[in-house]
């Protein structure tokens, strides 16, 4: 059981050993983006 608990630990510690570099944030949204077009509904006559 003590082999069991010991290899999970090991192998969580290990799966940490790749991630080098510092965090980041995703880039933020571009300014100029395209607006949703509105449907234009038909003038009704009176």
């Amino acid at each position: 059981m003590r082999l069991l608990i010991a290899l999970t630990i090991v192998g969580l510690l290990l799966t940490g050993c790749g991630q080098k570099g510092p965090l980041y944030k995703s880039p933020a949204q571009e300014t100029n983006q395209t607006q949703p077009v509105q449907p234009t509904t038909p003038q009704q006559s009176k």
